[in-house]
């Protein structure tokens, strides 16, 4: 098994692309549902990691700024590792995810070296 990070985007740069509050709250329990059922498979390397408003980023200037800031597109709104066999794996694993609900995406990074 390797890890995977799942990185989760939507777009938050116009109102008309922004879920309602009801969409908002009724994904809370299929977000519930999909981490119970990767975490039933003991493929839930840790969990949901939300991005806090405080935080740096490091400019190819190598400026430090406050931030991340909702600046552009698309933005994180959360990311997760996971463990599965192969790229294809987890991204059986991406296609459940409830962001993809809400008009968002799911990025997959290998998070540790291939094994074999």
């Amino acid at each position: 098994m390797n890890d995977f990070l799942l990185i989760f985007r939507r777009d938050f740069t116009n109102k008309e692309a922004q879920p309602s509050p009801e969409e908002l709250q009724n994904s809370i329990s299929a977000w519930q549902n999909w981490f119970g059922g990767i975490a039933a498979q003991n493929k839930l390397a840790r969990p949901l990691q939300r991005w806090d408003i405080a935080g740096k980023v490091v400019k190819s200037d190598k400026h430090v700024i406050n931030g991340p800031f909702v600046e552009i597109k698309e933005s994180i709104g959360g990311l997760v590792i996971i463990k599965a066999e192969s790229y294809e794996d987890a991204a059986e694993i991406a296609q459940g995810c409830p962001i993809l609900e809400l008009g968002g995406n799911v990025e997959i990074r290998m998070a540790t070296e291939p094994e074999g």
